[in-house]
């Protein structure tokens, strides 16, 4: 008996909506950094943290745990359709285990913009540290929340072969996947940047997952 295509949706992959657009707003999307150097210079230095936003910081770490929440469902629902679906995949295992990691990372990562919401001027732990030490935290936030999305984008190419090679997901995924993981590839390889990998994350998982969501799985695939 042929089933309706809205009834072979794959709706749990929102998930992975969800956790992409919040993971997006807690990595780029409140990216703080310094309205006005002190000097006059590109320089960042401790008498430029006057000049953050708090409150976009408690944005960032609000936005960013709420990915982390996200992911680990995805990561949940992720798993319990592999395991009917492809249960000898290797690389659907990949997937789930770069979303748990990536999860991990990034709560650490988000936890420093937090650490800046709290101690800031008008946190609630305002006079803990003076500027030199709120440096510190600024410092960390430079790649903390982008770095964590390393293993989500190891995940992605996991994603590329699924689709590509095992037809399981959509091929235009796929190809999605090959394309959002080449510019973190060339940069690391070309220049070491590290955090790359935040910068394309959000829009690769909030892209693929509506993707899988709502593409047609194929016939031999359960959903």
């Amino acid at each position: 008996m042929t089933t309706s295509a809205p009834a072979r949706r794959r709706t749990w992959a929102l998930w992975g909506v969800a956790a992409g657009v919040l993971g997006a707003i807690g990595t780029v999307g409140t990216d703080v950094r310094p309205d006005g150097k002190r000097d006059g210079s590109s320089l960042v230095t401790a008498a430029d943290i006057a000049d953050l936003s708090r409150a976009t910081y408690h944005v960032g770490v609000v936005a960013g745990y709420l990915a982390v929440a996200a992911l680990l469902v995805f990561a949940g629902v992720w798993r319990r359709w592999s395991d009917d679906a492809l249960p000898r995949s290797a690389a659907a295992r990949v997937v789930g285990n770069g979303v748990v990691a990536g999860a991990g990372a990034l709560a650490l990562g988000y936890g420093f913009k937090g650490a800046m919401a709290v101690y800031l001027p008008g946190g609630s732990d305002h006079g803990g540290y003076d500027d030199q030490g709120l440096f510190v935290y600024y410092m960390l936030n430079d790649f903390g929340s982008y770095v964590g999305w390393l293993p989500i984008m190891v995940g992605a190419g996991a994603v590329a072969w699924l689709g590509l090679v095992s037809r399981a997901v959509p091929r235009w995924v796929g190809a999605w996947s090959v394309l959002a993981l080449l510019p973190p590839v060339v940069l690391l390889l070309a220049t070491g940047l590290p955090g790359f990998p935040g910068v394309v994350g959000g829009v690769w998982l909030t892209v693929a997952s509506l993707g899988i969501a709502f593409s047609r799985p194929a016939a031999s695939v359960p959903r």
